[in-house]
């Protein structure tokens, strides 16, 4: 006969995992968005916690012997799991800053669209970056990897097993920080070289022909040769995923590293 006893320490430990599980899922990238149902993620969430609970160690229940101990406990899972979404949601918004940066040199930087993934007031390019990028992360099967790094964290970091490493953390910023900028003007290095080698010819004819208004002339000549440059680096998008991808990566395996014991 097959026993299905489910005693109160395993509802103590399924609820802890799906604190976790639930915690990365609200912020990871694409899980996240807004145009995702809240029904899906809460079933995404049920589903992965089932999987993972099967995957673990019944006997490892988690024993506490107050309510304040097992809120502790929660509060815990939940920052864990907040702070793996996080180090790989914040990957992504080096998409939002290289679009940024272009439209300030195309000349587009007053123009905003709300983007309705985030319902946020974005720059153009940077719209244009993060859909490619989701699409590809799609396209690419990257979010079995999201969900491969959240089921590998409980191997890492076992349930009541988060020790938090400020500092380790802090640094984790300070180098993505630094990575930040490094792959924002990576991605936008066409558009920016395009964009400086025409101010340049613009410059030299405004001292060649001063009658000329170089001022009316170089905006129009930038949106085009701007836009231009986006057009023909389409095909650089894999190219571009796969920054973000590594970063991810990266990042995420930092933030695990300062929360492990």
């Amino acid at each position: 006969m097959i026993n299905y006893s489910f005693s109160i320490y395993d509802l103590e430990y399924f609820l802890l995992i799906l604190v976790r599980v639930t915690s990365f899922v609200y912020l990871a990238p694409f899980f996240s968005l807004n145009g995702v149902p809240r029904q899906v993620r809460i079933a995404l969430s049920l589903f992965l916690s089932a999987m993972l609970y099967g995957m673990l160690t019944p006997a490892d229940a988690v024993v506490t012997d107050s309510l304040l101990e097992y809120a502790i406990i929660v509060a815990k899972e939940t920052i864990c799991g907040l702070l793996m979404g996080f180090s790989t949601m914040i990957c992504t918004s080096a998409l939002n800053f290289a679009g940024t940066i272009a439209d300030m040199e195309i000349g587009l930087s007053m123009v905003q669209i709300l983007d309705p993934a985030t319902r946020q007031n974005v720059s153009i390019t940077g719209a244009f970056y993060n859909y490619g990028f989701t699409m590809t992360l799609i396209a690419s099967g990257m979010y079995r990897y999201l969900i491969g790094a959240l089921a590998d964290s409980f191997r890492l970091i076992p349930v009541n097993g988060v020790v938090f490493h400020w500092d380790h953390l802090m640094q984790s910023m300070i180098v993505f920080l630094g990575d930040y900028v490094l792959i924002g003007f990576e991605i936008i290095l066409p558009i920016f070289c395009s964009v400086m080698m025409l101010n340049a010819i613009l410059g030299i004819i405004a001292r060649v022909s001063p009658q000329m208004n170089m001022f009316s002339i170089g905006i129009q000549l930038k949106i085009i040769v701007g836009l231009g440059v986006l057009l023909l680096t389409i095909g650089l998008m894999p190219k571009v995923s796969d920054l973000v991808f590594d970063e991810v990566k990266k990042v995420m395996v930092l933030f695990v590293e300062g929360m492990m014991e």
